[in-house]
């Protein structure tokens, strides 16, 4: 298969899906029928509720939710061959991870920008609530600590034996000198937009060639060489700072800047598929196979149920993109219809980057690139658009670092904004919406632990430090956890749709099927692990993946079994 057609045939179908149904989506869940206003003008507060424009807004949600995840999945996924990863990437795409994300945002707006917790608890149960934020709080501290532990990693300087390695650290530090000025450049743009109400699109434009400059500047002059230790408290102050602050002044300027460098790797990789087209396979083996055997690094043979399901997962749907529909995007919609082009377009676009992945991993393979995901993707990237320069050896290290960049950008913005709904986690699971409580008019205990800098301080050190000490042990269990999340927020979503009499079969096929793959994956791993630990040797990771992967399979039980009744009653009510 040629990468370009591959490419093409992806992009035709992911359109279709966007116009027809993503137009059926709409009708049937009557978006744009309600005339208030959203939570972002209702409830304005200068803080978390800011109304947004389209085109900001949307920059915020797709750098939150793309991340590393639709690049790492894919490159991961690529032992089942690039048939079955272009097949769940289309299909989940459209009819899982599009309805998950745009039925999120849609439910938060309608009740006051308040999280799939609190949805949970206003058409379930408080105990539901309670036990889906404890579940959802530990995911995010794990990704908080896993990306916190990828960007410092980036940022780091390399040594050998106890001395700096200047030549090795040049990239490193490139890239961590282009990402402070960046976030100067942000905190300007959001004070003159916000503060000084100069034009968006004169903004815009100043702030992009801002941003070239700063590139400009970081990749000749990056005196700052530091360990990854000292990078790992570095970023772990400014997610803390993050967190807190307005989302004028930050959040939304940063992504929404930070977003133009997505849109222009997306259009970099494009031109280079178009130069390269590289097959998908080829005699020399160097590709991808159309169906793989399945075997990891390790050369271990994985089965592709559940596995692929759970490996590629912002690419096809993924728990994450729940949290932060309803925990940051829905607090600044600026109007109801903007939800279906910024969550539905948003988890398609997501999906075209998802293929454009696979392309590389192609071209990566050919040109010897294989170190680890982001030179895989970096590599394959800019070896297919250097072509465009003849290959020319100085083109392709200036678009690599480049490349390095953004993915470093966008791991940054999923880490800040993952803390942030953390925080509001954490806010909400001492509180009762059922009964009016809000963090401010609680009285006690409940007022302190309530309180966002507590909530923050907590939150960013847990993360950091499991970040320092071992985060990998338990990574494994993030896929289905990520998964378990997804199926949840779809449970949550159809129930609020089946009490207010809307049309919720389109949750109810995705939600059974997370629902298993998300049990076979933790019970597959649990049992892995358990085999680990029987050989003897083995350290405190495969004790605590146990543990961990029978109380998620029990809340997956209960919370399943607590959803499906609600629905089952809903039903029963309508046919009296």
């Amino acid at each position: 298969m040629n990468g370009l057609v591959l490419l093409l045939i992806g992009i035709a179908v992911l359109l279709c899906g966007y116009i027809f149904y993503g137009r059926y989506l709409c009708k049937k869940w009557g978006v744009g029928e309600n005339t208030d206003p959203t939570p972002a003008h209702a409830m304005e507060d200068g803080v978390d509720y800011v109304p947004a424009k389209a085109p900001v807004l949307m920059g915020h949600h797709f750098s939150s939710i793309a991340g590393a995840g639709p690049i790492t999945g894919p490159i991961s996924a690529a032992m089942f061959g690039w048939l079955p990863c272009v097949l769940w990437i289309l299909v989940g795409g459209i009819f899982f991870g599009g309805v998950h994300d745009f039925g999120a945002l849609f439910a938060s707006v309608r009740h006051g920008g308040k999280s799939i917790g609190e949805i949970i608890s206003a058409n379930m149960s408080l105990r539901a609530k309670r036990l889906f934020i404890i579940f959802s709080y530990l995911t995010l501290i794990l990704v908080v600590a896993a990306f916190a532990a990828i960007v410092a990693g980036t940022f780091a300087a390399k040594y050998v034996d106890g001395q700096l390695d200047v030549a090795a650290s040049a990239t490193p530090a490139s890239v961590a000198m282009v990402s402070l000025l960046f976030i100067v450049i942000a905190i300007a743009f959001g004070f003159m937009v916000y503060r000084r109400n100069a034009p968006m699109g004169v903004s815009t434009i100043a702030g992009v060639a801002a941003i070239c400059l700063c590139m400009v500047i970081g990749m000749n002059w990056h005196p700052i060489y530091l360990s990854n230790t000292t990078w790992m408290w570095i970023v772990g102050l400014y997610i803390a700072v993050a967190s807190v602050t307005p989302v004028w002044i930050l959040l939304q300027p940063r992504d929404y800047l930070s977003s133009f460098l997505l849109y222009a790797m997306l259009a970099i990789a494009a031109l280079g598929i178009v130069v390269a087209h590289p097959n998908m396979t080829d005699a020399a083996g160097v590709g991808l196979a159309m169906i793989g055997d399945g075997k990891n690094a390790a050369g271990i043979t994985q089965p592709i149920f559940p596995v692929l399901f759970t490996t590629i997962a912002c690419g096809a749907i993924s728990g994450f993109h729940s949290l932060v529909s309803s925990g940051t995007t829905s607090k600044q919609l600026d109007k109801e219809t903007d939800a279906k082009p910024i969550a539905y377009g948003g988890m398609l676009l997501e999906c075209v980057l998802a293929v454009i992945t696979l392309v590389a991993i192609a071209y990566a393979r050919q040109t010897g690139h294989t170190a680890g995901a982001t030179d895989i993707f970096a590599g394959g990237v800019a070896g297919m658009a250097a072509k465009i320069a003849g290959g020319n050896e100085s083109v392709f290290k200036v678009l690599y670092t480049l490349l390095v960049l953004t993915y470093s950008a966008f791991c940054l913005t999923s880490l800040d904004t993952a803390t942030r709904l953390a925080r509001f986690m954490f806010q909400e699971f001492w509180i009762d919406g059922t009964k009016g409580e809000t963090p401010e008019n609680v009285h006690g205990f409940k007022k302190f632990m309530a309180n966002p800098y507590v909530a923050t301080i907590i939150t960013v050190v847990l993360g950091v430090l499991l970040g320092l000490n071992g985060y990998g042990k338990i990574w494994a269990l993030f896929g289905s956890a990520n998964q378990l999340l997804a199926a949840l927020g779809l449970l949550a979503v159809a129930t609020w749709l089946g009490n207010i009499g809307k049309d919720n079969k389109m949750f109810l096929l995705p939600m059974a099927f997370m629902l298993c793959v998300t049990i076979a994956s933790l019970c597959i791993n649990t049992v892995q692990q358990i085999g680990l630990i029987t050989k003897g040797g083995a350290d405190w990771g495969p004790y605590v993946q146990v543990v961990l992967g029978v109380l998620l399979v029990v809340l997956a039980v209960v919370l399943a079994v607590e959803g499906i009744t609600t629905i089952l009653n809903q039903k029963k009510k309508a046919n009296a």
